[in-house]
């Protein structure tokens, strides 16, 4: 691209297209890389939500894995954008909604990426928090702090955890790209032998595979199969849903398009359908062991004994991390130094991620299943299906694949639509968020919203399918007839 044409209030070095020499991703960096952010806490006691609610096994299984397969679609959609031209999600969002509307979706994927990055800090701050307990011999413990709620131990392994991972802000894409090649064998390796060592210790997988489902005939919840099912399914696209945005983040350091998909498809589906398989069978087998269903991971390798349990607490630490920063630093990095590209790099993006990360309190989003699940991932996928939407519909039906990279950089060019905002884009996702507030208020704050009918609940279940829909036909509506060259704004003299 003409650099010397770009603005500086849309440029910098992170944020201009990748070069040949900098797309060195194959197919197996890919798939390595899916594998490597499959193979993490939340998404192992994702399966569990799912049996609580009442599902069996293979129920719990399959919606995982139909899940992860419908959220590949998009991934593989917006991921092309970032393959074929080598630009960020950030940049990308530009050709919809202008050179400065970009930066509300920028935003609202910065501000996820950050829960989620405190999430699994959080995760991680409690296997230091685990694995110290054991060294010492006995728990830590102490009272909570007032208004924390967690003890001094828990925020000071917290903040430890958080302290580990600033190595990987300061050396950037390609240390995150060799951790997870490097880490993915070692998890898969590690998962065979966690079954084989509950198949040896309980002298078989347990009585949770064989347990029917809750909706049969006859059971607690008969009859009642598919209004757990949609929302489950929304759910678990939701946990995806922001990396299905920021795709081209990683997209653009592929060598070809043929490795982004293949690795993709290859990474996602069928990794995360297995890891749920894994999940289900040995939390099955902790009910012969332990009379109980163990359905943490870090619970349940504090219960092994000897050298086993450090081993199983510092390959779970490396994981957390290597999936905490592929997953949730790169995106919010690249989106708050789009915010502002002259003063903010992708480095000290990284920084404001981390920052935010502690101040939202993730503790506090994952005290029950019910808010995790129908607050945190269903609410804030139903901001991030109109977004993907609206590029899926611009990129294919309105540039049909075709985009100008040195236009999508200056401030007075074609995708600056006169003012920098594509009201057409805005609009739309108004329009694909609003049906969900009701359902998202009800689901929040039950005791102050009681009376949400029982259409916007069932709206609210689909949310990311109906925000995705919703606003993809409104913008194409809106968009539709307006040729290309009618958004070029003569560039001043």
């Amino acid at each position: 691209m003409n650099k010397s044409a770009a603005s500086s209030e849309l440029w910098n070095e992170d944020l201009a297209p990748t070069s040949e020499a900098q797309r060195t991703w194959r197919w197996y960096h890919f798939a390595a890389l899916w594998v490597g952010m499959v193979m993490c806490i939340p998404a192992y006691t994702l399966a569990a939500s799912l049996i609580e609610g009442g599902m069996s096994a293979s129920e719990a299984v399959v919606t995982v894995f139909l899940a992860n397969a419908i959220v590949l679609v998009p991934m593989l959609l917006i991921g092309h954008a970032g393959t074929k031209y080598g630009i960020p999600y950030a940049v990308l969002a530009r050709s919809s909604f202008g050179t400065k509307g970009a930066r509300l979706p920028a935003l609202m994927r910065a501000i996820v990426a950050c829960g989620w990055y405190g999430i699994q800090t959080w995760f991680g701050g409690m296997m230091i928090y685990t694995l110290a307990g054991v060294l010492l011999g006995h728990s830590l413990g102490g009272d909570k702090i007032a208004g924390l709620g967690i003890n001094g131990a828990q925020f000071a392994c917290f903040l430890a955890f958080w302290a580990i991972q600033f190595w990987y802000i300061f050396h950037g894409m390609d240390s995150i790209r060799k951790l997870e090649t490097y880490t993915a064998p070692l998890k898969i390796v590690i998962c065979f032998v966690l079954l084989g060592w509950v198949y040896h210790k309980a002298g078989g997988f347990g009585p949770i595979l064989d347990q029917p489902s809750q909706f049969v005939e006859g059971g607690k919840k008969a009859g009642q199969f598919w209004t757990t099912f949609w929302p489950s399914l929304t759910a678990m696209i939701g946990f995806w849903a922001t990396l299905a945005l920021n795709i081209p983040d990683f997209t653009r350091f592929a060598k070809s398009q043929r490795d982004q998909v293949l690795g993709q498809s290859v990474g996602l589906p069928v990794p995360m359908g297995l890891l749920a398989m894994l999940a289900v069978i040995v939390t099955s087998a902790t009910v012969v062991l332990y009379g109980k269903a163990i359905w943490d991971p870090v619970d349940l390798a504090s219960r092994m004994t000897g050298v086993a349990v450090l081993i199983a607490l510092l390959i779970l630490l490396i994981d957390t991390v290597s999936v905490n920063l592929a997953a949730n630093l790169v995106g919010p990095a690249y989106d708050f130094s789009a915010l502002s590209p002259k003063l903010i790099s992708y480095k000290t993006g990284g920084y404001i991620t981390a920052f935010i990360a502690i101040a939202l309190m993730p503790w506090k989003i994952l005290e029950s299943t019910q808010g995790y699940i129908f607050t945190w991932l269903i609410g804030y996928s139903a901001l991030l299906g109109p977004i993907a939407g609206i590029l899926i519909i611009d990129y294919y039906f309105i540039r049909k694949t075709t985009l100008d990279v040195d236009q999508l950089y200056q401030e007075n060019g074609k995708y600056s639509y006169g003012n920098g905002w594509n009201m057409a884009a805005i609009a739309a996702f108004v329009i694909g968020v609003v049906p969900n507030i009701p359902g998202f208020l009800n689901a929040a704050f039950p005791t102050s919203f009681p009376d949400t009918s029982d259409l916007f609940k069932t709206i609210y279940t689909y949310a990311w399918f109906v925000g995705l829909v919703l606003s993809g036909f409104v913008y194409l509506v809106l968009m539709k007839g307006k040729p290309d060259q009618l958004l070029v704004v003569p560039q001043p003299q």
